[in-house]
């Protein structure tokens, strides 16, 4: 699953190479100025392996067993000397995931090989291989269980973004935008490098001088409790500018508005998840001492993260940047919810990112439809005023806003639930500052349906609905978010035991008078 969307790029690139003249699609497209959309030969085995990738990853949630821990396990010693394996696992942190990401990329190769004005149109053969090499990496970090294994994709990622966004971006500052992403991202992997490798070789001194990078044993040799701290630093940096988090999102402002909007849906639903998860799988358990002490300072970023983001995402008139900032809020949510180091938050946690990307994709689309109907413009102000043409538009942007808003009866509020009850366990005041997130949250997201829906007709927009192209991309995420809102339980009953055990040992430090003691039991019971 993971290296099939790279494989089917390199084979569209290879084959694109001999004629990507393509054929068409078989339908009309009445509402744009282009008659046919025509398929490429690299973008249709980009859409096939990214299809396939999609039916590979529902095939491992339907086939996951809640009780068990690691599952479909890969383990390869891939360099022995160094101690790395080439391991990979499907656990209950990342089992959804996985199929997030596949389903955001299809989604996303769906609307690059539909839209007739997708970036893809130049020199597609290296368009859909830097964007399949991009879902590999991200499927990649999610499934390894080696801690150089996942800095090895976590990096990776980097570089076919890089491409997509300053070869393929729009607008004069995309070259600036590529740059300063690069730049903050880039310091982030270097510290996390450092610190996978210090991670690796102390805990080789405890461990009779093997060296090892395989979670499992790592988590078996914990680290002094100054070596978890500083360790603990280093990773935090890098997956708090992926995610992004206050006040490390520089680079998501510029970055937003550079890039093409297929690569937008996955990179604010995907990527940032990625930081995220991280936190649940890698610090958590390996660095509990650290995480207990720097509890605090985390909980803090992440309602920084909040207020901000939301304050910030009520002043924007652009829409990529309303649903931006919006995300800096949403993940807030989500550190809030790991750091609570209790089950009831790091769940909330874990369901929210799988929310947050269900719905941040489809609303960056939307808004980009938005876009073309008001003569190209993203400002909300030049919007408005197609609900009654476009009725089916205005319900499928309608369901993904109240679902932002986590309003009662959707799966956004489950995982906010969630996420304020485990903090109020940890942190009291802060779970009451943390409850204006919520209110903020209606704002925004009522103002951005409002503006661009209702109010009077702007000037230049052209009223049409939907056509059956753009529905295609949009109708089984709306899908997705609808099944959750009805059965949330699907998500909760399969993660709920991988989130404990995430959990347990910082859990387990919190309760643990701090000594000079290097142990931490990650089998000691709760009080």
């Amino acid at each position: 699953m993971i290296w099939l969307p790279a494989a089917c790029g390199l084979v569209g690139a290879l084959l694109g190479g001999l004629g990507s003249s393509g054929r068409e699609a078989a339908f009309e497209v009445a509402d744009e100025r282009s008659a046919r959309v025509t398929w490429s030969v690299p973008g249709a085995m980009a859409l096939l392996g990214s299809v396939a990738a999609l039916a590979l990853s529902i095939g491992y949630i339907a086939d996951y067993n809640a009780g068990a821990d690691l599952q479909h396990v890969t383990d390869v010693v891939w360099i022995a000397e160094l101690g790395i394996h080439y391991k990979l696992a499907v656990t209950g942190l990342n089992v959804f995931l996985v199929g997030l990401t596949t389903l955001l990329f299809a989604a996303a190769m769906l609307a690059a090989n539909l839209r007739s004005e997708s970036p893809a149109v130049d020199r597609p053969r290296l368009f859909y291989f830097n964007f399949m090499l991009a879902e590999s990496a991200v499927l990649g970090a999610f499934l390894a269980q080696d801690l150089a294994l996942f800095v090895a994709f976590f990096d990776l990622m980097l570089i076919p973004f890089y491409f997509l966004i300053g070869g393929w971006g729009q607008g004069p500052d995309r070259v600036k935008a590529t740059i300063k992403l690069v730049i903050y991202t880039l310091v982030g992997s270097l510290l996390m490098l450092a610190a996978a490798i210090a991670t690796g070789v102390l805990a080789a001194q405890q461990g009779g001088g093997h060296i090892t990078f395989v979670l499992s044993s790592l988590q078996a040799l914990p680290l002094s409790t100054g070596s978890q701290e500083w360790i603990f630093l280093f990773f935090a940096a890098a997956f708090l500018v992926k995610m992004p988090a206050f006040p490390l999102h520089g680079w998501m402002p510029d970055g937003y508005r550079a890039m093409p909007v297929e690569v937008l849906m996955v990179f604010s639903g995907v990527l940032s998840k990625v930081g995220a998860y991280g936190f649940l799988a890698i610090v958590l358990p390996l660095f509990p001492r650290a995480a207990v002490h720097f509890q605090t300072l985390m909980l803090l970023i992440g309602l920084a993260s909040i207020v901000y983001g939301s304050a910030q995402a009520f002043s924007q008139t652009e829409a990529r940047l309303i649903l931006g900032y919006s995300s800096v809020a949403q993940l807030g949510f989500i550190l809030l919810g790991i750091f609570a180091l209790n089950p009831q938050g790091a769940q909330g946690a874990l369901l929210q990112m799988v929310n947050h990307g269900l719905v941040v994709a489809p609303a960056l689309f939307i808004a980009a439809l938005l876009g073309r109907r008001a003569g190209g413009s993203e400002d909300i102000r030049d919007m408005g005023g197609i609900a009654f043409r476009a009725p089916v538009l205005a319900s499928i942007f309608l369901i993904v806003s109240l679902a932002t808003l986590a309003m009662p009866g959707s799966s956004n509020f489950v995982g906010e639930f969630l996420i304020l009850l485990g903090v109020f366990q940890a942190k009291l005041v802060i779970a009451i500052i943390a409850f204006s997130g919520v209110v903020l949250a209606s704002v925004y997201a009522l103002r951005l349906f409002i503006r661009a829906m209702h109010n009077r007709v702007g000037p230049g927009v052209q009223s049409r609905e939907i056509s059956i192209r753009d529905g295609a991309v949009l109708v089984p995420l709306v899908s997705v978010i609808l099944f959750l809102a009805l059965y949330p339980q699907f998500a909760l009953h399969r993660s709920e035991g991988s989130v404990k055990a995430s959990v347990a040992s910082a859990r387990a430090a919190l309760y643990t008078p701090l000594s000079t003691s290097a142990s931490v039991e990650p089998e000691r019971s709760e009080p």
